[in-house]
């Protein structure tokens, strides 16, 4: 009977090591894991007119087992095109590099958008792993502003007479991304000129917000001919001038300018051009430069002076 308990004893330290002998050997099975991070956390896409309207970030995928493993990136871009890797081998205990690149629209709209990249693990040294393993990260992408300007005079060549008031209009247009302040005025050596030669120049307002819109925003500048004028017909030049503010805040003013001809027409005699003009008066003094012969009975001629006032 002792036997038989000393037996059964023995069996059931026997079955006991087995089980101890089990578990570590159960802990051993391959399970997959990795991870990823990317640098820059921010993409800055320039779309001006010019620009290459694409950028980049660079992440790493870090695999921390014993096995060789093949990782798949899929990246969501909240419809911008992007390029990347579809997949990447890490080694044991290794980080693999690769470049997510995000292209955007030409002139898009300045705003954020959001990549979010995913590396999930598909093989473990050739084989599917029994577990599901994947890291995911997200980078915004911001779409950077720029500025455009264009200006357009609404009547390039205007005709004045002297004392009189014009409204000169011109269209800014932003063509840039984003609502911009524009400084608007008149060019320092065309205002001298004109201010010097008895013009005067009011210009209702210096900054003015224009939106992105194809319509434009129209500015308007107040013109008075000088009161006092001679014979004399001459030419001038209005320069209007519209200027981006955000851009000379940011390393270049970006300015444009619309030239305006100005022709000021003499004063001239009421009903009368210049040359009639000239005729009539050399003939009156010619006139009234000699005197007037007339014969008298005998038939001698008389010299007679001129009547007055002529």
């Amino acid at each position: 009977m002792k036997s038989m308990r000393r037996v059964a004893f023995l069996l059931g330290l026997y079955l006991c090591s087995l089980l101890l002998v089990a578990v570590p050997a159960q802990a051993q099975t391959p399970t997959a894991a990795v991870s990823m991070s990317c640098s820059p956390g921010e993409v800055r896409v320039d779309v001006k007119p010019g620009s290459s309207y694409s950028g980049y970030t660079t992440c790493t995928v870090t695999n921390p087992t014993a096995y060789i493993e093949k990782v798949s990136i899929q990246v969501t871009s909240d419809g911008l095109a992007v390029a990347h890797a579809g997949d990447v081998y890490v080694g044991a205990g290794q980080d693999v590099d690769f470049q997510v690149v995000v292209r955007a629209d030409p002139y898009m709209q300045m705003q954020s958008r959001q990549l979010s990249i995913t590396g999930t693990v598909t093989e473990m040294n050739g084989v599917p792993p029994i577990n599901v393993a994947s890291s995911q990260t997200n980078v915004m992408v911001n779409i950077l502003q720029f500025s455009l300007v264009q200006v357009e005079a609404v009547e390039p060549f205007v005709q004045l007479m002297p004392k009189t008031d014009k409204n000169f209009e011109f269209k800014v247009y932003n063509l840039g991304n984003q609502i911009d302040f524009m400084k608007i005025g008149i060019t320092d050596d065309s205002r001298e000129t004109l201010e010097g030669d008895g013009f005067t120049v009011n210009l209702p307002a210096v900054k003015s917000q224009i939106e992105n819109n194809p319509a434009g925003s129209k500015v308007r500048v107040l013109i008075r001919t000088p009161k006092d004028w001679g014979w004399t017909d001459k030419y001038y030049t209005l320069n209007f001038y519209a200027e981006s503010e955000f851009s000379c805040k940011n390393g270049g003013c970006e300015r444009e300018s619309q030239m305006i001809t100005i022709y000021v027409r003499g004063v001239y005699l009421p009903g009368f051009e210049m040359v009639p003009t000239v005729s009539m008066l050399a003939l009156a003094a010619a006139v009234a430069g000699r005197g007037l012969l007339r014969e008298d009975e005998e038939g001698e001629p008389v010299l007679r002076e001129a009547a007055p006032g002529l």
